[in-house]
Parts: C-alpha cells; structure tokens; sequence
C-alpha cells in the first residue's frame, strides 16, 4: 500500500476508496465496474492497481474502512456517556439517526453480504469480523446492565438492528428509528426487572 507522508494513505489511494465507497454504498458492488471508479476518482488503471492488486480488494478497503468508522463512533459513545445503560441508549440513538439520513441505503455490511455469500470470500469474511465485533460489543454492555447471560440481550440487540437497517428502507425512517429505540427500552426493562424474559 502506497502512502503519503506522516503513514498516511496517499490521496489517490484516499480518492480511489472515498470514490467506491460512496458508489458501492448506493449501487452496491457488483453493479458498479472498475473503469467507473477511475472515471469518478480521476485516477488511471495503473494508478489504481498500484494500490489494490484487484476489485476485491477495493471491497475490502471499502468495508474496513466502514468498520473503523463505526467502531470510532461507538467509542464516542461510550466516551461521551457514563453508565452502560446511556451507552446502549447513545449507540441505539446513532443507528436510529443513520436510518433517517439522506441517502440511507441500509447497513454497508448487510448489503455486502448479499452479494458474496461464500464464508470462505474475503469480503465475507471481513462482514463477519465486524460483526462479531459488534456482537462482542454491546454484548459487553448488558453484562453491566442487570443480571443474566448478556450475550441472548446482544444478539437481540443486533437482531433488532438488522431488522431496523432494512425496515428503514422500505417504510417510514422516523417509525422505524421510534420502533427500534422501543425495542433496545424492552430490552434494558428486561434485564432490571426479577422475572422478565431475559434477553
């Protein structure tokens, strides 16, 4: 990987993935063709393979970079808030404000997985990192929040998420971002109150 000063990535390279990335974010993937991308970036074929030996590994690029991206914003979160419980609420409170942004086309991820459903692919691969991450994550919340397993309460959690991501583009982003954040509510009741369904 080619990079500019200061371990920077280079701007072409940073041109390349900002340009796919916003492309393959609205088409998807397999719609869009490497010739578009350096048409849009204003790069060359060399250029281009001199910092991703294929596609794939564009895609891959792609999805690391939305990883570190969310994975920075749930640090914020957490940064920001101080119990477990405002945690939870604050990483909810951004899924629900990405659902009724312009331009939401669902969860990168979700839609990637669509199109390369092979666990062996790279790409799938990587889907699954991050997911596992996710589900570590919020998991290791609700092990703070009441008592029980905490890890049935973050599979809810990312079910939940799951369901709002595509929800959100078939219907009413406001309805669906209300709907989800009552959900992550029942399951914070949940795990506070003796005898409630845990998770």
């Amino acid at each position: 990987m080619a990079r500019g000063s200061s371990d920077r990535p280079s701007e072409p390279r940073s041109r390349l993935l900002g340009t796919a990335s916003r492309i393959f974010y609205a088409e998807g993937v397999h719609s869009v063709g490497v010739d578009r991308i350096l048409t849009e970036a204003g790069t060359t074929r060399a250029t281009f393979y001199r910092h991703f030996p294929g596609k794939e590994d564009l895609v891959v690029a792609y999805l690391e970079a939305a990883d570190q991206q969310l994975r920075a914003r749930f640090e914020q979160s957490r940064a920001d808030r101080g119990t477990a419980e405002d945690v939870l609420r604050a990483v909810a409170a951004d899924i629900a404000g990405d659902i009724g942004s312009p331009g939401f086309r669902g969860c990168a991820f979700l839609n990637a997985a669509a199109e390369y459903p092979d666990p062996s692919h790279p790409v799938h691969r990587r889907i699954v990192a991050h997911r596992e991450w996710f589900l570590g994550a919020v998991s290791e919340l609700f092990a703070q929040v009441g008592d029980g397993l905490a890890e049935p309460a973050g599979r809810h959690f990312v079910m939940l998420r799951d369901g709002a991501m595509a929800a959100g583009c078939l219907s009413d982003p406001a309805t669906v971002g209300r709907t989800f954040l009552d959900g992550v509510e029942g399951l914070l009741w949940s795990r506070s109150v003796p005898g409630a369904p845990r998770g």
